[in-house]
C-alpha cells in the first residue's frame, strides 16, 4: 500500500495522492511491510514513532516525494516574546507543549561526561534553525561574554538561560539585536524526530528528509544511546539522503536500547564505566544479541551537522553494518561540556562494519572506535 502525506492534507482523509494524510505520523501507526509513505514538501512538528517494522524482502519505506525539502523537526515555534532591553528577550510556555520530558529542565548527564562550571541542559533555543548558547544566569544573557572552548566564538554571545516552573518554562534570550517577534525563533519539545519507541523494529528505510532540532540524551556505551533517528535496536535499517542537524547529542544512533544496561546515578560511587559497559555487554548476549536479530543497518549519503557529542553513535548495534558516503562536520563545536564519546563516528564493538568514503571535518575528533 502507499500513503502520502501532506502539509495540506487531512489525517481523516484516505492517504491517497488526491486525499492525502497531514500527519506522518498517522501512516506510521499503521503500515505494514511492503508499504511505503511518501511525504510531501513541508515543515512537520512531530516525533515520527513507527508502529512496526518490515521484512528483508517487504520493507516499510519512509521516502520524500521530490516535490521540496520535507523538514521532521523536533521544534516548535515561539512568538510571544517580550522585549526586557539591552537585546534581551523573554517568554514564557507552558509546559504541557513537551513531548515525553522537559528539555529545559533535564540536565546533561552519562558515563564519560566530563564536569562543567555549571549544568547544562537538553533545552535550546534556536534563530533561524541554529542553536544559542546556554548560559548559568539571566544575567549573563544581559552581559554575553564569548565562550571560551568554542569554535566559533562569536556565535558564543548569544545566549539563553531558562527557569522551570510547575505548569510553565520562562525562557530569557540575547538574539544579538534581532527581533524574535519576526525572525524564525524555535526552542526544542521532542526528544526525537524518527524514531521508533518500541525497539526490534526491522528493515526500515527512511529516505530524503531533513531531521533537525530534537533533545536526545547523552549516549555512552553503558546507556540507552538516544539519537535524533535511529533504529532503537533493529536489523535491517537504510538511512539514505537526509540532512541531520542539531541535535543536543547524537544525530544516528545505532546502538544499545534500554534493556541493556542502565547506568543508575548510585552506581557511579561504587562502578567505574567499564565495569558497567561490560556488564552491558554480558546482559546483550543474554538477552540474544545475534546478527539475526541486531545491526546489519546501511547508512548512506547524508548530511549529519551540528550535532554536540557524534554524528553518527552506535555499541553493538551498528555491527555488521556498513557506512559510506556521509558528509559529517561540525560536531561537537559548541563544546558547553566535553566527553569522551564525542566524534563525527563513535562506534563500540563494531564488529564486520564497513566505514568508507565519508568526508568528517570541523569536528572534535574524526572516527574513534574503541
Amino acid at each position: 500500500m502507499e500513503y502520502h502525506v501532506s502539509i495540506h492534507g487531512n489525517d481523516q482523509g484516505k492517504g491517497t495522492a488526491d486525499q492525502p494524510l497531514r500527519t506522518i505520523s498517522c501512516p506510521a501507526a499503521h503500515a505494514m511491510a511492503g508499504d511505503t509513505v511518501i511525504v510531501h514538501a513541508g515543515i512537520y512538528r512531530e516525533w515520527v514513532n513507527p508502529a512496526n517494522g518490515g521484512t528483508a524482502e517487504h520493507r516499510i519505506i519512509y521516502r520524500s516525494a521530490g516535490d521540496g525539502e520535507v523538514v521532521i523537526t523536533g521544534a516548535e515555534r515561539v512568538t510571544n516574546w517580550k522585549s526586557e532591553g539591552d537585546d534581551v528577550w523573554r517568554t514564557e510556555v507552558l509546559n504541557s507543549i513537551f513531548s515525553v520530558r522537559n528539555p529545559f529542565e533535564v540536565e546533561l548527564s552519562g558515563d564519560w561526561l566530563f564536569d562543567g562550571p555549571f549544568p547544562v541542559h537538553l533545552g535550546d533555543v534556536y534563530l533561524d534553525g541554529k542553536s544559542l548558547y546556554e548560559c548559568d544566569s539571566d544575567e549573563s544573557v544581559n552581559i554575553p561574554e564569548v565562550w571560551p572552548e568554542a569554535k566559533y566564538p562569536k556565535d558564543s554571545l548569544l545566549k539563553w538561560y531558562a527557569e522551570v516552573g510547575s505548569t510553565t518554562t520562562k525562557i530569557w534570550a540575547n538574539f544579538g539585536g534581532k527581533d524574535p517577534r519576526t525572525e524564525n525563533v524555535e526552542i526544542n519539545v521532542r526528544p526525537y524526530c524518527f524514531w521508533p519507541e518500541k525497539p526490534g523494529l526491522n528493515y526500515i528505510t527512511v529516505s530524503g528528509f531533513t531531521l533537525r532540532q530534537a533533545s536526545p540524551q547523552w549516549a555512552p556505551p553503558t546507556d540507552h544511546q538516544e539519537g535524533l533517528i535511529g533504529p532503537h535496536w533493529s536489523k535491517g535499517w537504510i538511512i539514505e539522503n537526509n540532512i541531520i542537524s542539531e541535535s543536543k547529542c547524537v544525530g544516528i544512533s545505532l546502538g544499545t536500547e534500554i534493556g541493556t544496561g542502565h547506568s543508575k546515578s548510585l552506581e557511579k560511587h561504587s562502578k567505574g564505566g567499564t565495569q558497567r559497559e561490560q556488564e552491558v555487554i554480558l546482559r546483550a548476549l543474554r538477552s540474544g544479541w545475534h546478527k539475526d536479530r541486531v545491526g546489519s543497518h546501511i547508512v548512506r549519503g547524508n548530511e549529519i551537522h551540528d550535532c554536540e557529542q557524534a554524528g553518527i553513535v552506535g555499541h553493538m548495534g551498528a555491527a555488521f553494518s556498513h557506512i559510506y558516503q556521509n558528509r559529517i562536520y561540525n560536531i561537537h563545536h559548541k563544546r558547553l561540556r566535553h566527553g569522551a564519546e564525542v566524534a563525527g563516528i563513535k562506534l563500540h564493538a563494531s564488529l564486520d562494519t564497513q566505514i568508507s568514503e565519508n568526508t568528517i571535518y570541523s569536528c572534535y575528533r574524526a572516527l574513534s572506535l574503541p
